[in-house]
């Protein structure tokens, strides 16, 4: 008898890392898992959500909460309500959640408090700032699960100092849950999907973009979205790197950024970016877009976790509009710096990982099979 689980979806990244799992199943294991899709609706956008299922091939969810925005309470009591009920009714043997968001948490609380298992995927990362939200969810879920897959030793060893055992000895449970190391699962689907991204992207040839001359950046994050002095120093440091540089910038602006730059941008800067014809502010792209762009950038400058890694995978030098991460490799390995959001580091660090010439890209993130690994552990722990 097929054991039965239940993958919690909600964000963007969520939906990507979630296709490797299902193909993992698909292709492996569809006689001892049956997998079922719950879409909490945290992404709403159908840019930011509905393509991906569309161009990626992606299993459509058999639940859609459609929660839509909100507050962070207002979101994750909806999201407990819902999923609680579908977890009554579904009877899964163990629920599946993807790193830090909202969607993880509620999953994770909703199928806790009612004794089923959990399994996180990306456990074990921290950035070490209880601000942000996504580390208070990422904490939490860990200490509700009962598998937890970490992506780096990093995150293994942060697991370790907080009490976790990693010999898993005896049979897992929430009070003895078992720890697996077992590569990055985005990085399955960074090496599947470029082959695809290769073949069917044309953004680079629409926009008339050039291999290596040009900057992609991303912004998403409240932080700096929603504070004007934030918003204002990062494309104050933007516009003079491409000026010192003389690279374009491709900028797929996240629907919270883009409505925030005419809120919270100064009249001046919010024309120099709109008249300037070096800068190509676009709509949000689907995933294999995303890749062409990384790939063929000369830069890139984000604030978004995964597209951190994605940098990585690609060999690209990343500037992180953060001052903390929970990819501490990279950093560490000198493949990416964090600025912040002052104009001074943008536009040092920018110009430094572009003049450095010598760069290592180690296996931090295993062999592209997390997936795999992943959904054996699952059959022999759970149920």
């Amino acid at each position: 008898m097929r054991k039965k689980i239940i993958t919690i979806i909600g964000a963007r990244p969520q939906i990507i890392k979630a296709s490797a799992l299902s193909r993992a199943i698909e292709n492996e294991f569809k006689n001892e898992l049956e997998e079922i899709l719950v879409h909490t609706g945290q992404h709403y956008d159908d840019n930011m959500s509905k393509v991906f299922f569309e161009e990626l091939g992606i299993p459509k969810p058999k639940f859609n909460l459609s929660v839509g925005s909100g507050t962070h309470g207002v979101q994750t009591a909806k999201m407990i309500e819902g999923l609680e009920q579908i977890f009554i009714d579904e009877k899964p043997d163990a629920i599946v959640v993807y790193g830090d968001t909202n969607s993880t948490i509620a999953g994770s609380l909703a199928a806790a408090k009612i004794h089923i298992p959990v399994v996180h995927i990306e456990a074990g990362l921290r950035s070490f700032f209880k601000e942000m939200p996504e580390e208070i969810n990422r904490i939490s879920c860990d200490h509700m699960s009962t598998l937890l897959f970490t992506p780096t030793k990093t995150g293994l060893n942060n697991l370790k100092k907080e009490g976790f055992a990693i010999t898993n000895s005896r049979k897992a449970t929430i009070d003895n849950p078992a720890v697996y190391h077992c590569g990055d699962i985005m990085y399955d689907n960074s090496l599947y999907f470029s082959v695809l991204s290769e073949q069917n992207s044309t953004i680079c040839a629409d926009l008339n973009l050039e291999s290596n001359k040009f900057i992609l950046c991303t912004i998403h994050r409240d932080t700096n979205t929603d504070n004007p002095k934030n918003l204002e120093s990062i494309f104050l440091g933007l516009i003079e790197l491409i000026e010192r540089t003389k690279l374009r910038l491709v900028l797929p602006l996240h629907p919270r950024t883009k409505n925030k730059l005419d809120e919270n941008l100064s009249d001046k800067l919010l024309g120099r970016l709109q008249n300037s014809i070096d800068i190509l502010i676009i709509p949000p792209v689907g995933f294999l877009d995303i890749i062409s762009l990384q790939k063929k950038a000369k830069l890139i400058v984000t604030d978004s976790g995964g597209l951190q890694k994605e940098a990585f995978f690609f060999c690209k030098p990343c500037i992180i509009l953060r001052d903390q991460t929970e990819w501490i490799e990279i950093v560490e390995n000198g493949n990416a710096k964090l600025v912040g959001t002052k104009t001074n580091e943008i536009v040092d660090g920018g110009l430094y990982l572009l003049n450095k010439n010598e760069f290592s890209y180690p296996s931090f993130y295993g062999d592209g099979n997390a997936a795999l690994f992943i959904a054996q552990k699952i059959i022999e722990n759970i149920g």
